[in-house]
């Protein structure tokens, strides 16, 4: 929930923590994000030599409270990973789903972007699992699935915000209200993918993991009462990364709580909402309802 004099803004900009910046960084990095400057920074978090793709190069964002004067406060809560490339730091997913089912350091591998469906009449790839982790151990290839879900958010666009971190020192309070969007992120987002690749892999005695962070988990009603760790107890291996954000100049991805559902009590906790009260719904209704022009 969002207060007042609480809102959310950039956390790591360009893979770099936003407070971190010095004033002629945020500026350039501003310029790259309004496409005045094609100056595109190295993305830290994935393989040597690839810039960031995501337009305006936000990773993450976090929940802030107004300063003195309308700068920048503290932080408040954990941050949000809003892009998918954030999570590939030190190749964590990875390693860390090659840990959890055993697979030896060595032998484990990975391949990315695997093509799953294709089109009845083009015969051309028309969905991909995110990433695969395999073992080579022996003649039988064992593998898992392994999806990547960031978070959307709504408001208003970046763009102003940008403009005010190109022409203003110091940082300045955010100037519009933008939130985590969990609902389009699971319901919308993750749970069609997972019930479209999910049975398929039933059938090829394959299992499916996803990472997620920490606040997107607890959205969704966070660790079970009593998580199974269980390979055989399910579909679906949830593995939640937590961000060591300790070190005022540096953000680490850390390994968290990890645990095995099956897919129907995923997509319970994706779909989870309760309607609205009546009354409630027409108070909001009356407020929204404007003359046809």
């Amino acid at each position: 929930m969002t207060v007042p004099n609480e809102r959310f803004g950039i956390f790591e900009w360009y893979g770099a923590r936003l407070t971190a910046l010095s004033a002629a960084e945020r500026r350039n990095r501003a310029r790259v994000a309004l496409r005045d400057s094609d100056d595109v920074p190295m993305c830290p978090f994935q393989s040597s030599g690839t810039r960031c793709a995501k337009h305006g190069g936000v990773c993450s964002i976090r929940r802030y409270q107004q300063g003195a004067d309308g700068v920048l406060g503290q932080g408040v809560g954990k941050p949000v990973i809003v892009c998918p490339n954030r999570f590939e730091q030190e190749r964590l997913p990875a390693r860390w789903l090659a840990e959890i089912v055993g697979f030896d350091e060595a032998e484990a591998r990975v391949a990315t972007e695997v093509a799953f469906m294709r089109g009845t009449e083009t015969r051309k790839p028309a969905g991909k699992i995110d990433m695969v982790v395999a073992s080579t151990s022996n003649e039988t290839v064992r593998w898992f699935g392994l999806e990547v879900q960031a978070v959307y958010f709504s408001g208003e666009g970046m763009r102003s915000e940008f403009e005010r971190l190109r022409d203003d020192d110091p940082v300045r309070f955010p100037n519009a209200v933008r939130r985590p969007d969990w609902r389009s992120s699971s319901a919308k987002r993750l749970m069609p993918q997972l019930q479209i690749k999910v049975p398929t892999l039933r059938r090829w005695q394959a299992k499916m993991a996803v990472v997620v962070d920490r606040p997107f988990f607890d959205s969704i009603g966070g660790p079970s009462t009593v998580p199974s760790r269980d390979l055989g107890d399910g579909d679906i291996i949830w593995m939640v990364v937590d961000m060591d954000h300790s070190d005022p100049t540096a953000v680490r991805l850390t390994k968290g709580h990890w645990e095995v559902m099956t897919l129907e009590a995923s997509s319970d906790r994706l779909l989870a909402a309760e309607t609205v009260p009546q009354q409630a719904f027409l108070t909001l209704l009356r407020q929204k309802l404007r003359p046809i022009e």
